[in-house]
């Protein structure tokens, strides 16, 4: 009996280290922070000659590029982005950009690595001109987001933003932006599936209480995903049920905020990452604007700014 419960717990450890084994873009992620970028390079050039070019790989190569863009290693960010977009072109004569996740994955990261390393180079207009350009050449994909949101990164700070489409909301009727002007305004861009959405909720709510005296209005814009909890395909109408299910459970704070309905709203201000903050001032003047959660203490000083 003692043998054959031995027996079992080996072939379950066995199993568990067989079952999941670290995918490509794991290892190069992994090998990338810990700066060995020459392993990491040697790992996707030894799978290639394996297997081929496959999307994957594509993947893998992007998140070189990415990673020597952090290092401000520009050159060679630039370098992986070519390589990385012309490979993609290549496979992409055979499919569809989004017939499955690496090869969009790669082709976007290709071209906010090619701009991002443009304008630290000092070619700011040059590198707005190539993601306008970008953003034409793959207008209908799953990429546009992402492409405008590297545009908005480069300009949108100091400009007016673009109005929000009113057609559809939750809570109250969301006001026009250029009716709030004299106030300023925060922008929170969130998902009914994301968890850095839930996190950052509280300390909004906790922002517009304290805030809310000296003017602060908050907007809570999101959209629709065609589905619900577990990835259940949803209509329209039960999708947004099920959005104000999810404000009711986790944003109890924020109940009275205005939450237009839209996914073109996301497309206008490149909300490809959730949440995304966008911080106006009284004149109506885009003062932040941030893709990804913020801490408590760093939104707070970004709002003592404007008010």
């Amino acid at each position: 009996m003692k043998h054959a419960l031995y027996s079992g717990i080996f072939l379950v450890t066995v199993a568990l280290q067989i079952v999941a084994p670290p995918t490509l873009t794991a290892s190069v992620q992994a090998l990338i922070a810990k700066n060995d970028f020459a392993q990491a390079d040697g790992l996707v050039r030894n799978y290639q000659k394996a297997k081929g070019t496959t999307p994957d790989v594509l993947e893998a190569l992007s998140w070189l590029g990415r990673g020597t863009l952090a290092q401000r290693n520009y050159q060679q960010a630039e370098a992986y982005a070519t390589e990385t977009y012309r490979l993609c072109l290549n496979a992409l004569k055979s499919r569809k950009v989004d017939a499955e996740e690496h090869l969009p994955n790669a082709l976007g990261a290709s071209i906010e690595v090619e701009a991002q390393a443009m304008a630290a180079l000092g070619k700011r207009a040059e590198a707005v001109a190539y993601l306008r350009n970008e953003l034409v050449n793959w207008r209908e994909t799953s990429i546009t987001t992402r492409i405008q949101k590297n545009i908005n990164e480069l300009i949108l700070v100091g400009s007016t933003p673009p109005p929000l489409e009113i057609k559809e909301w939750l809570g109250p009727k969301p006001a026009v932006l250029a009716s709030l002007k004299g106030k300023p305004v925060l922008l929170f861009f969130w998902a009914h599936w994301c968890p850095d959405c839930k996190i950052q909720g509280p300390s909004l709510a906790k922002l517009k209480t304290k805030y809310g005296p000296a003017g602060l209005v908050l907007v809570a814009p999101t959209q629709l995903y065609g589905y619900i909890a577990g990835g259940t395909e949803a209509s329209p109408e039960k999708e947004k049920t099920y959005i104000d299910q999810v404000r009711h459970k986790y944003y109890s704070g924020l109940l009275n905020v205005q939450a237009p309905l839209s996914e073109e709203n996301f497309k206008i201000y490149g909300v490809s990452t959730t949440p995304t903050l966008v911080l106006l001032d009284r004149k109506g003047i885009v003062r932040m604007y941030h893709p990804g959660r913020m801490t408590p203490a760093e939104l707070e000083a970004e709002i003592k700014r404007v008010l």
